[in-house]
């Protein structure tokens, strides 16, 4: 089965060995090397022109303009190219409408912008000035026509390249061969493509070109494009699809900051652009907005801060030198779309204060089971926590299994629930309730948030309830009061540190839990070390009186 990772290591080698080329998409239709390509031929277009291909250029060139070796016709009739902004597009785009209008004769070829008069400016000033600009390519050309509405570059071949506007009545007219959607990102609605289609439908090898940077919410056209490539791009569906695609953006958790997350997603960095450049514009643009122009993420808006995820509370609970204590719990979740998985700890140290932990965060599920075996193996925790109302209730019933498996052949044990609910040991799994997810997410809330003034003597009575010391201790064995408040630590880690950030909370009764579907982004982290923390409470005096043979020496 292919997964994200080896789909990525696979185009990555391909693109080193053919192009140099170390800035992989993160979705990208690979070479078909048993085909012939046109790529060639824009290149040397785009060198004509006076602005050579980037290597990325050139692979997006090769890859969009295979040949079918059966017809001789392009084998793309959609392309889809998402990079950030300033990285050498309308490069591209002016080589390959070059090469388009020159190679056959009775070419009709179409720019569109945001809007009709931003696709004339880029026309008139980018366009038409660098075919002006080549000798080799302007003898081609026999007119420019400027009238306002009939703007056209005339080919000696009969060749047209003109513009378009963004209204329902575009694209109706003459037969079209390749269409360029410019800045999709503001396209309203599929009108365009609507009007395009029919145009190319009766032309031997039409192409559709969308190229964009990300958008945001209302850029429902992009989205629902970018979303149909990835589907593609990762499924079977990609070796016989006609529409290619090319989406540079990084994984669901990144920082910004990081000039290595520049690298893997900036193909023009080294070329074009600097680092430099690019640290002088994140240190004056709105986060939000750099990573849309330059990391070409999608922007979300970003919803009032819920009160039951402790957000602002968590920057102040880091130690980086947190470790943790002698008895651990773990705890795995995963993301609804199954994309990513995440396994946490959670311990009480030694100055009882609460550690948590992410182990490990990685993208897909599969590695999950030999995971979790090992860490158990390694750590011999008291409990590992899995939520079975949730994504990970199909990785509980192969656990399970596989458990059942591995007894009727008499090997080591899998991970199972315990026969015994009140006597469970070592390592056995614990699958919370819908009223223990919910109390698992009101304690750790209030478990990061600091302590309340305690009242004076005179004020305060004896209910006979405790409020809670963070730790009572027992001989040699660890107890945590049902009540901590404030004494959550963390490593500071990103993937944590986004799931708190992207998190929002659900109704879950009359309490809440985390909400997967909700939040913003990948939350897996958060819910991962609230398991954690749930299983510990639940299962430690159970599992620590029952078995330690120190619990009872004083």
């Amino acid at each position: 089965m292919t997964t994200p990772e080896s789909r990525t290591e696979e185009l990555r080698e391909q693109l080193s060995r053919l192009y140099g080329l170390e800035c992989v998409p993160r979705w990208g239709t690979p070479r078909n090397e048993d085909r012939k390509t046109y790529g060639g031929k824009v290149a040397k277009y785009a060198a004509a022109l006076g602005t050579p291909f980037m290597p990325w250029q050139r692979y997006v060139a090769d890859v969009a303009l295979e040949v079918d070796p059966d017809t001789g016709l392009l084998v793309y009739r959609h392309v889809l190219l998402m990079v950030p902004r300033q990285s050498g597009k309308t490069t591209l785009q002016q080589a390959l409408m070059a090469w388009r209008a020159c190679a056959w004769p009775r070419q009709g070829i179409v720019y569109t912008a945001q809007t009709r008069n931003l696709a004339r400016e880029k026309w008139e000033e980018e366009h038409v000035e660098a075919l002006k600009a080549a000798p080799a390519v302007w003898k081609r050309v026999k007119a420019v026509v400027t009238a306002n509405g009939r703007e056209h570059i005339k080919f000696h071949n009969r060749s047209r390249w003109g513009i378009s506007a963004n209204t329902k009545k575009s694209g109706h007219g003459p037969v079209l061969d390749m269409a360029m959607i410019d800045e999709a990102f503001a396209q309203v609605d599929n009108r365009l493509e609507a009007a395009f289609g029919p145009a190319m439908i009766t032309r031997p090898q039409p192409q559709l070109w969308i190229v964009s940077t990300a958008g945001d919410e209302d850029s429902e056209f992009l989205n629902f494009k970018r979303q149909l490539a990835h589907d593609i791009i990762e499924s079977d569906l990609r070796l016989a699809s006609r529409f290619c695609a090319f989406d540079w953006t990084p994984p669901d958790v990144y920082d910004r900051t990081d000039r290595r997350v520049w690298r893997a997603v900036m193909p023009a960095l080294g070329h074009t652009q600097t680092e430099e450049a690019v640290q002088a514009e994140l240190e004056s643009m709105a986060p939000a907005d750099f990573d849309r122009a330059f990391l070409n993420v999608t922007s979300v808006e970003q919803p009032e801060p819920d009160k039951n995820v402790p957000s602002q509370e968590w920057p102040g609970l880091v130690d980086l030198e947190s470790k943790r204590g002698r008895y651990v719990a773990l705890a795995v979740d995963i993301t609804p779309d199954r994309q990513y998985a995440c396994i946490a700890v959670y311990s009480v140290r030694e100055d009882g204060l609460e550690h948590v932990e992410v182990v490990d965060h990685q993208a897909g599920v599969n590695w999950l089971p030999e995971r979790l075996k090992q860490l158990r193996d390694r750590h011999n925790p008291i409990a590992i926590a899995i939520d079975a109302k949730g994504p990970g209730g199909a990785l509980l019933l192969e656990l399970e299994e596989d458990a059942e498996r591995l007894k009727r052949e008499n090997r080591p044990s899998g991970l199972s629930r315990p026969k015994n609910p009140d006597k469970p040991a070592w390592g056995d799994l614990a699958v919370p309730t819908a009223a223990d997810v919910a109390a698992a997410c009101g304690a750790f809330t209030d478990a990061c948030r600091p302590p309340k003034d305690a009242p004076d003597d005179e004020a305060q009575a004896d209910d006979g309830h405790d409020d809670g010391a963070a730790l009572v201790v027992d001989g040699e064995f660890e107890v945590v009061s049902e009540v901590v408040l404030g004494t959550i630590r963390h490593l500071d880690q990103l993937p944590l540190n986004l799931a708190l950030a992207n998190a929002v909370s659900r109704p879950l009764g009359d309490a809440y839990a985390w909400g997967r579907m909700k939040s913003s982004g990948d939350i897996s982290p958060l819910v991962a070390v609230t398991l954690a923390r749930w299983a510990y409470r639940a299962r430690v005096h159970l599992v620590v009186q029952a078995y330690d043979p120190l619990a009872n020496i004083w």
